[in-house]
């Protein structure tokens, strides 16, 4: 009975993320979205010029986010939620193009890299509660070739969504060892936001 109460909440998902939002609504959530459109990678740049570690950009994105659109959300949960690619300590972003994609795919071919997702949920502006997780991923070693023939496949839709790969569909095919929670790769670790949601009163 308390998950029924729990699914019932106003929850806002602070993201314009179709992934995330049907990650949730899966998992018996209904949810609004309002994008908190915070800029990104200006907060990025201005964090890992602090020394900041890829974990603490991410969670700091996702409560920037949370709590941005929970102070014009009153009384609703908010969830805000990032997700960053760490290669050996830097940070990748998403692609604003297929030449940026083909780029950064380039930049991980053969390599391993983490993939953190964080997320934050937020109540009248303040963070109420906040988890991170990462997954390991191995890329196999590909030719220029091979990669170009992977980007044709996607679509631009997917290829912006689930950064340079999606670990449901053609992704898979690119790595040669995946370590990690399938719903963090996709951005949101909804186990653990669902033990918090059940819980909440």
């Amino acid at each position: 009975m308390k998950f029924i109460k729990t699914m019932n909440k106003n929850i806002v998902l602070a993201s314009k993320s179709e992934v995330r939002k049907n990650i949730l609504e899966k998992n018996g959530f209904r949810c609004d979205i309002i994008p908190a459109n915070i800029d990104e990678e200006s907060i990025k740049e201005s964090l890992s010029k602090e020394g900041a570690t890829p974990t603490n950009i991410s969670k700091n994105l996702a409560e920037l986010k949370a709590n941005k659109i929970s102070l014009r959300s009153y009384g609703k949960i908010v969830i805000g939620a990032d997700s960053v690619i760490d290669l050996e300590g830097n940070i990748i972003s998403k692609p604003q193009n297929r030449d940026e994609a083909m780029y950064i795919l380039e930049k991980l071919n053969g390599k391993t890299h983490h993939l953190i997702s964080s997320v934050c949920i937020s109540m009248d502006g303040k963070m109420i509660w906040n988890y991170s997780d990462k997954a390991k991923l191995i890329m196999k070693k590909m030719t220029h070739k091979e990669l170009k023939v992977y980007l044709s496949k996607i679509p631009d839709k997917t290829l912006y969504a689930y950064n340079v790969y999606q670990i449901e569909g053609e992704g898979k095919n690119l790595f040669s060892s995946i370590h990690g929670d399938k719903d963090t790769i996709m951005g949101l670790p909804i186990k653990k936001i669902k033990e918090y949601l059940i819980n909440l009163k």
